[in-house]
């Protein structure tokens, strides 16, 4: 929170106790509502964390509604270079709160279409940034520099480098910052998690997980690609150029953004703007795989062609041996690689199945409950539920109690960029078309400068981050 609520250790609240009891004493007593107090399980004005969006598309939306609907935050602010969804946002909240009142009016959300003009404002604690890949290192980076505490969702880098720079940044400013990986967060996995991490399977010798290509139109492509698409008029109220912001120019196309919202990320196709899987699912399942493994502030140290003949897919090595393998459909852990049992039930997105000396199990969410084996695997995990209610999570809960007590957030700048750069290596060994060795502490490929090259990427002139 904003240090001016606690000057000389006396927070807002108190200073409105202590002037209401001495006005009493002169006069009458205050009538000072209920929710002042933070009674009958309200929170007191002065106890709840500002936040600002920036970004409110289809992922913002659901970040809004989280945010409004929280009586320990106030929304004070929603940004987008889209008038139409900026005005959008500010009716949402302005309803939400006036719905809350008893007289049933609120007006207290302000707009802006430039970010910057947003983190400028001092009485703003915090910000969730839900715009598209490309804006969001250089977002976070320039709000934690503005004293903002960051919530941004996933990937949080677009190259290996934007995301170092983003973990030196909350480092150096002392920063709370969440990466919007939350299926972690849901009940059921971290206790998945908690039984692999724990060597409840043994060794881990292999992990499959979902690196679908991108569909016909882009040649079935696993990496985003650059395709010359026809200029297009920008709808009235759009910003392109801001849109654009730190990438390289490209004319607007109803590819990339339009009203209504498309799809949930449309823009993530274009090597320019997104990351192709790393955007869709695959950050959410590198970081659930590598905190299962205990990596998630490491990485892999080789990444394994299947040009070698070595495996039929595209693989990581850890430096334990554990290979990462990644697959088109949960079919080929079963058909190709012949992993687990031929009649095993494999469904869902965001996680991966583990195989190790002593069963396998999955950590997927979207496709019902958690499977496993030998039959003896529940009776030693003693699942709480093998049922996986993706609302069963406390990812935004955790990042508001880490601004509060300063302490570090389950999915921190580390772990957010560790997890985006797991996707980004793998999409530089596809492009090159060849293995590669890595050094996950000095981030760098070795022995390869071509490949090393790629890590990093120039921005768009005048930006910087």
């Amino acid at each position: 929170m904003t240090q001016d609520r606690h000057v000389g250790r006396c927070s807002r609240r108190q200073f409105i106790q202590r002037t209401a009891a001495v006005s009493g004493a002169i006069v009458v007593p205050w009538i000072v509502p209920s929710t002042v107090w933070g009674a009958q399980g309200n929170v007191a004005p002065s106890e709840r964390i500002t936040v600002g969006l920036i970004g409110h598309g289809c992922m913002g939306r659901g970040h809004l509604h989280r945010l409004a609907g929280d009586s320990e935050i106030q929304v004070l602010a929603v940004c987008d270079v889209d008038a139409v969804r900026r005005d959008e946002g500010k009716q949402r909240v302005e309803a939400a709160y006036a719905a809350r009142r008893p007289a049933g009016t609120y007006r207290g959300c302000d707009t802006y279409n430039d970010y910057r003009e947003l983190l400028a404002r001092p009485d703003i604690d915090a910000v969730v940034i839900v715009t598209p890949d490309h804006w969001h290192a250089t977002q976070s980076i320039h709000a934690m520099r503005a004293g903002k505490d960051v919530y941004c969702e996933k990937p949080v880098s677009l190259t290996v480098r934007e995301g170092r720079r983003l973990v030196e940044t909350a480092q150096r400013y002392s920063r709370i910052f969440q990466t919007g990986t939350q299926y972690r967060s849901i009940s059921t996995i971290r206790q998945v998690c908690a039984f692999v991490r724990g060597g409840g399977l043994g060794k881990v010798k292999s992990v499959f997980t979902l690196w679908q290509p991108l569909g016909e139109n882009f040649g079935r492509s696993y990496a985003p690609v650059s395709p010359a698409l026809a200029a297009e008029p920008a709808p009235e109220g759009l910003d392109w150029d801001l849109w654009v912001g730190p990438a390289p120019w490209q004319p607007y196309n109803s590819a990339y953004h339009r009203n209504p919202i498309p799809g949930v990320v449309p823009w993530a196709f274009h090597d320019d703007f997104g990351a192709g899987a790393v955007t869709w699912y695959h950050s959410h399942a590198a970081d659930v795989i590598q905190y299962a493994l205990g990596v998630e502030n490491s990485g892999p140290v080789e990444f394994i062609h299947p040009s070698t003949g070595r495996y039929p897919t595209l693989t990581c090595r850890y430096a334990n041996g554990t290979l990462l393998h990644l697959v088109d459909h949960w079919g080929m852990v079963k058909d190709l690689y012949k992993a687990v049992p031929a009649d095993a039930r494999l469904e869902g997105n965001f996680g991966g199945v583990f195989v190790g000396e002593r069963g396998w199990v999955t950590s997927m969410s979207t496709g019902g409950r958690i499977e496993g084996g030998p039959d003896d695997l529940f009776e030693r995990m003693k699942l709480t539920t093998r049922e996986v209610n993706i609302g069963d999570n406390d990812h935004h809960a955790n990042w508001f109690d880490c601004i509060r007590t300063r302490r570090q957030c389950n999915c921190g700048a580390e772990i957010g960029h560790r997890s985006a750069s797991l996707g980004h290596l793998t999409i530089v060994a596809y492009k090159l078309g060849r293995s590669l060795e890595w050094d996950p502490v000095g981030e760098v490929f070795v022995g390869d400068e071509e490949a090393t090259r790629m890590l990093a990427r120039s921005m768009r002139s005048p930006w910087r981050s």
